[in-house]
């Protein structure tokens, strides 16, 4: 069990991040890509990454076993900036004495299997840092990149599940829509863990990182001395994951209806108040969201009784690239 302990400082410091870690999901993608695990979901990702990963990602597997205990710095705070290369700066700057203190805590959660790269990496040498730097560049770009947008509209939609929490009801609300996954009872956070932890947050605040690769339960730091941050399982949206719209579904798309459709749900909104906006009954809205749904250009997510759509960077640019359509619509840059 992980418990999470907020005084009132730290509830008024928290944060749900803006876009999703690189770090954070190479870590916990390539721990489901070598675990096996959770075949309905991410399968077809797994088969299509394997056959394309190059031998230089090897460099990972001692150091992302597929259970238990990753290196801390291999996910370091970005404070903000989620661009990869400034996200490899920062891990391949990190503190000798942080190195050491995380290959020894991994070398005793996997004794006698550490590789000469790891025992390399716990002595800071640059040409270990160097290789690491590679490793992780390569496996960004041949197992992530590709499915890089379908990543940022999940964390959009996520986000925008978010938002509505905390205006509606605050922080108490945030953190309490978070069942069944975690369950907030003030003032501790509580999870499902791997192990018992308890985790004392002493006014830092905490850092909510949405992350697509993180299944089933949150993940947080080992070292409670570093700044707290929770990488957070998405509810991941209906009608399954969509790479972008196919031609026969975007052919449906034709029509004012379905672009005023697609300007309504840019900052998210629920069937019901998509209708309401519209003047349309709330099967028509239904409809009209279920092929923007399938065309990749939207996504729904169920809460409670309701289910909230937003749209997709395909969506964006799709509507980005039309003239206005209808009654309060907004004048948009190219």
């Amino acid at each position: 069990m992980l418990r999470v302990y907020f005084t009132s400082d730290d509830l008024a410091r928290v944060r749900v991040a803006a876009a999703p870690d690189p770090l954070w999901e190479i870590t916990n993608s390539f721990q489901i890509l070598v675990s096996g695990r959770e075949r309905a979901a991410f399968g077809e990702w797994r088969r299509q990454t394997r056959g394309r990963l190059p031998q230089v990602c090897a460099a990972l597997t001692t150091l992302l076993p597929p259970r238990g205990y990753s290196p801390d710095f291999l996910t370091p705070d970005l404070h903000g900036s989620f661009h990869l290369e400034s996200a490899l700066d920062t891990v391949l700057s990190t503190p000798r004495a942080w190195l050491r203190t995380d290959m020894t805590r991994l070398a005793a959660a996997a004794p006698g299997r550490l590789t000469g790269l790891a025992r390399a990496l716990a002595g800071g040498e640059p040409p270990a840092l160097r290789t690491l730097g590679t490793a992780l560049r390569a496996y960004h770009q041949h197992a992530l990149a590709p499915y890089w947008e379908v990543v940022q509209a999940h964390v959009d939609a996520d986000r925008a599940l978010r938002a509505r929490a905390m205006m509606a009801e605050g922080v108490e609300g945030l953190l309490a829509g978070f069942r069944p996954v975690m369950r907030w009872k003030p003032p501790v956070l509580e999870a499902h863990y791997p192990v018992e932890r308890e985790l004392r947050l002493n006014g830092l605040g905490l850092l909510l990182q949405p992350s697509f690769f993180c299944v089933r339960t949150p993940v947080t730091l080992a070292d409670g001395e570093r700044r707290p941050v929770l990488a957070y399982p998405l509810q991941h949206p209906l009608g399954g994951t969509h790479r972008g719209g196919s031609p026969e579904p975007l052919g449906a798309l034709i029509g004012r209806t379905r672009a005023a459709v697609l300007e309504t749900v840019v900052s998210g909104c629920t069937t019901s108040e998509l209708a309401g906006r519209l003047g349309i009954s709330g099967p028509a809205a239904s409809q009209h969201t279920a092929v923007l749904r399938e065309a990749g250009l939207i996504l729904s997510v169920r809460r409670s009784k309701n289910v909230l759509h937003t749209i997709t960077p395909a969506g964006l640019s799709l509507l980005r690239s039309a003239p206005p359509t209808g009654p309060g619509s907004t004048t948009r840059k190219p």
